[in-house]
């Protein structure tokens, strides 16, 4: 193997044969030069893995050499060595991005544990994370045989989340194969339990907190003494709350992060008008029919979230100054950026954000966003991009800016499908590929949970005998007609509607101002 190459640049490069010789019996290549000429020239002659530079030398200074070094590598890690510890010099090196700052005297130990940070680092935190995975992955599977209620199925979805954030740092493909069996095997297990005891959490005073009941439980209590910014990102999975968490915490502080259940099916139109009324799909119908469409109603199914809030609020008896935006394109975005300061007096804005609902259906839809997001890492990564650079970030900061909460939530989740189900159904069958609704729906009963008679979940019934299934697991429902070119189209697509923990449990943040 090939040995490490260093490049030491120091005027008193004598005074460090202890530290060379000590390297040098650790396998190290040293090359030594006394001034920054010296040092740039070795750089354009040969290539090294990393330099050690003294910031005091006659002649190029030490932080010119390194403008000079990283002009010409600009990936070459450099490590200031200096006498200094003036702010100014450590600020400048900093800005420089050199890979560590070391002040004199150093001993030969330092030297190594830098060597190590930053040559060894990935090796060594990749070994450290698949063996604590291993670990890990023992309990994970035990803990799935005994999961026994909606709190653990919670925590050891955020647990797996966690797994797949840590071993998608480390690029292990072994290790990420093992945990995706873990989460399919997750998956089957917690469809089950839902199909068991999804009818009873609407009757149970310790059942979780599900879409219709959000509002009323966690976003009241909030509202009290503090003018707030409640925003709901449409189709958000846990995942990618965290992939833009840190850009979130620039601005405001965790105060708490809560997990609810999105309602069957985990749709926009069921799930997010839940949220806005307070009342669950068989309410919304027979309550406010005006507003209510269901899935064979011809329109817009989310037409009336305002009007839902406003009457949610009234049954409250919550005397509050509102405003509700729905974002779903770029222009709306900034127009509402620009002008946020008009929000400054309402005690509650609430914004739907459709961004990542708009990326699920292009991915579907859209060659390009197919490749950009193959997979659930490239899927967080194009989230984190466009959140970074999207009115709703700077929206946040005009919130900040007024001293405002920030309450962040969704409506439900997305799992990436995989599997085809067979199903058959008449021409009013619903068209979502989670879930259908319709009349002698025909379906494989193992890979469904159905509900024949929808009032015992709380759903509308479109016409007497109307009954609706939900996929389990990654299934999505395919028609016998033109099977095989429906599926090569819908497979490793984003979808919801259905039984998964991606769809199902979805945070809710409550931040305050830094």
């Amino acid at each position: 193997m090939k040995k490490i190459s260093i490049l030491w640049v120091d005027d008193e490069v004598d005074l460090l044969k202890p530290h060379i010789l000590f390297l040098e019996n650790k396998g190290y290549e040293l090359t030594t030069v006394q001034s920054g000429q010296e040092a740039l020239d070795e750089v354009d002659r040969q290539r090294f893995d990393i330099v050690f530079l003294d910031e005091n030398m006659p002649g190029l200074s030490g932080l010119d050499t390194l403008g000079e070094i990283k002009q010409r590598e600009a990936s070459l890690p450099v490590v200031m060595i200096t006498k200094s510890e003036e702010e100014y010099i450590m600020e400048e090196a900093i800005g420089s991005k050199i890979a560590d700052y070391l002040i004199k005297p150093v001993n030969p130990n330092q030297i190594l544990l830098s060597l190590k940070k930053n040559l060894d680092h990935s090796r060594l935190v990749s070994e450290r994370t698949t063996a604590n995975y291993q670990q890990e992955f023992r309990k994970i599977a035990m803990d799935l045989s005994m999961v026994n209620c909606y709190e653990e199925w919670a925590e050891l979805y955020q647990k797996l989340i966690f797994w797949e954030l840590q071993l998608e740092e480390i690029e292990d493909q072994s290790m990420f194969e093992i945990l995706e069996s873990q989460k399919v095997e997750a998956n089957s297990q917690f469809s089950k339990f839902v199909d068991k005891r999804y009818r009873s959490w609407f009757e149970e005073d310790d059942g979780p907190v599900l879409s219709h009941m959000l509002f009323k439980k966690w976003v009241v209590p909030e509202l009290k003494g503090s003018k707030t910014l409640f925003v709901v990102i449409d189709n958000l999975r846990y995942d990618q709350w965290l992939a833009f968490e840190d850009t979130v915490s620039n601005f405001y502080r965790k105060k708490t992060e809560r997990a609810y259940f999105s309602i069957l099916p985990t749709a926009t139109q069921y799930a997010r008008n839940a949220i806005f009324s307070g009342l669950t799909p068989l309410e919304m119908e027979k309550r406010h029919r005006e507003w209510w469409k269901n899935d064979t109603d011809e329109g817009g199914k989310n037409l009336y979230e305002a009007e839902f809030l406003g009457a949610q609020l009234k049954r409250l008896g919550l005397d509050l100054k509102w405003e509700y935006h729905k974002i779903s394109s770029l222009k709306q975005g900034k127009q509402l950026a620009q002008n946020f300061n008009s929000q400054k007096d309402n005690d509650l804005t609430a914004i739907v954000y459709n961004f990542v609902d708009m990326l699920s259906h292009s991915k579907t839809e859209m060659e390009v966003i197919r490749e950009l997001a193959s997979n659930d890492k490239a899927y967080r990564s194009l989230t984190l991009s466009w959140f970074k650079n999207s009115p709703l970030l700077e929206i946040i900061q005009k919130a900040q800016a007024l001293g405002m909460k920030l309450i962040i939530t969704t409506d439900h989740g997305t799992i990436n499908v995989k599997q085809p189900s067979k199903v058959i159904g008449d021409r009013d069958t619903s068209l979502n590929l989670r879930y259908k609704t319709g009349r002698s729906l025909s379906y494989n009963e193992k890979e469904v949970l159905a509900a024949k008679e929808p009032a015992k979940v709380h759903l509308p019934n479109i016409n007497v005998s109307s009954s609706y299934i939900f996929a389990k697991n990654d299934l999505f429902f395919a028609y016998p007609n033109n099977y095989n070119h429906y599926v090569s189209y819908y497979r490793n697509t984003y979808q919801h509607g259905g039984i998964s923990l991606e769809e199902m449990i979805i945070p809710f943040v409550v931040l305050e101002v830094k």
